[in-house]
């Protein structure tokens, strides 16, 4: 690949106090990731945080000084600790209120006025000058500030957020990757690899051991942007393989 391009960077927030417990386990950030690599975006950074005002505006506003993008999961419920809506338009400095366009929405749901209480509600206040993300699922939106994409943390209506989110996404080059089965353990190899990896600085190149029934091995996988400089690294990887058998 000879033309240069400017890669888009991302970071995720995980707030909630339910996973810092282990009471619920994070499969939201698996599913970003993959997401982003599909659109040759560079998750860099996932951090947790708690159900605490002034770490999560800390967190925000770390992220979105650094990275293209910052996807944030959990804390927009109806319940007195959601508050990631607040935290947000504090990180930003704007105000937040109920939005009419997020109320509508959630009419669309509950379309006795009795059902829409006070607590449901709350899914509606969103910090001024905010996008709405719309939500398929449950009806109460996610929002975007910035560059700061403010999703739920239920899995399926994340997953729902996501897909109206990832169209507007600024994308970069995909990277591609090849996967080689090493059978050699890791400690073996570590040497010869190291020196293939510095002969093909263009490459990142990954070394995951694990044992199967026939006992330690090591897979190896390479990453770039540049197929041309990814299959001249393959083939360096498995010439070292080779003469490490012999």
């Amino acid at each position: 690949m000879t033309e240069p391009f400017e890669p888009v960077t991302a970071a995720i927030l995980v707030i909630g106090d339910e996973v810092l417990s282990g009471r619920t386990r994070d499969t939201n950030s698996g599913h970003i990731a993959t997401y982003l690599t599909g659109l040759g975006i560079d998750l860099k950074e996932i951090r947790v945080v708690s159900d605490d005002e002034a770490s999560i505006v800390e967190a925000v506003n770390a992220l979105r000084a650094r990275y293209t993008y910052v996807f944030t999961t959990g804390g927009i419920g109806p319940t007195h600790d959601d508050i990631t809506a607040d935290a947000i338009a504090m990180a930003f400095g704007v105000g937040i209120d109920h939005d009419p366009r997020a109320v509508a929405m959630l009419r669309e749901r509950f379309t006795d006025p009795a059902d829409l209480n006070e607590g449901r509600l709350r899914m509606a206040r969103i910090p001024f000058g905010a996008e709405l993300i719309a939500n398929r699922i449950s009806k109460a939106p996610g929002f975007i500030l910035g560059n700061v994409m403010v999703m739920a943390g239920v899995p399926s209506i994340m997953q729902a957020m996501l897909d109206v989110v990832g169209p507007t996404l600024k994308t970069g080059v995909v990277i591609e990757s090849a996967t080689i089965r090493a059978d050699a353990k890791e400690g073996d190899i570590a040497m010869p690899l190291a020196a293939v990896q510095r002969a093909h600085p263009g490459v990142a190149i990954g070394s995951y051991p694990y044992v199967d029934e026939t006992g330690f091995n090591t897979n190896l996988v390479l990453r770039s942007r540049d197929g041309e400089a990814l299959a001249a690294a393959a083939r360096a990887v498995k010439a070292m393989l080779s003469a490490l058998r012999k």
